[in-house]
């Protein structure tokens, strides 16, 4: 319920939406990619076999339930387009995967080898952005 105004000047800075945006989702109860999807996810990246494993993704965000899905669509879409600028923003396939790697794909437990899991929900994202048009 809360009003921004987004001409207020503490917005200009790209680095205070970009991690509001963070932040927002971090903050959700549940990721953007479910909790009940995270395994899946990190089997479908060890897949040798790339083109499996391309299939196997795309099925899984397309499993995701409607407003996952949706959001995970424009929010890629989006970062796609970042991606685009890379020479101005110095925002490659793979820096973008690193900062939103671990907010878009988590276990609902911290247990286990957390650096493990940070290499393979950043080469999910990563997956997810390089592969966006046949994803979606």
């Amino acid at each position: 319920d809360e009003q921004l105004d987004l001409d207020d000047g503490r917005w200009e800075d790209i680095h205070v939406v970009t991690g509001a945006l963070k932040l927002f989702l971090r903050e959700l109860p549940e990721p953007l990619v479910p909790f009940s999807h995270f395994d899946k996810f990190i089997a479908a990246i060890k897949i040798q076999d790339q083109a499996m494993r391309g299939r196997c993704i795309r099925d899984l965000v397309l499993s995701l339930p409607p407003a996952h899905h949706d959001t995970m669509k424009v929010l890629f879409r989006h970062l796609c387009r970042v991606i685009e600028h890379k020479e101005e923003n110095r925002m490659s396939v793979q820096s973008v995967a690193i900062v939103f790697g671990p907010t878009l794909l988590r276990p609902a437990s911290e247990e286990g080898n957390m650096a493990m899991h940070m290499v393979f929900q950043n080469q999910v994202v990563e997956h997810i952005l390089n592969h966006y048009g046949y994803i979606f």
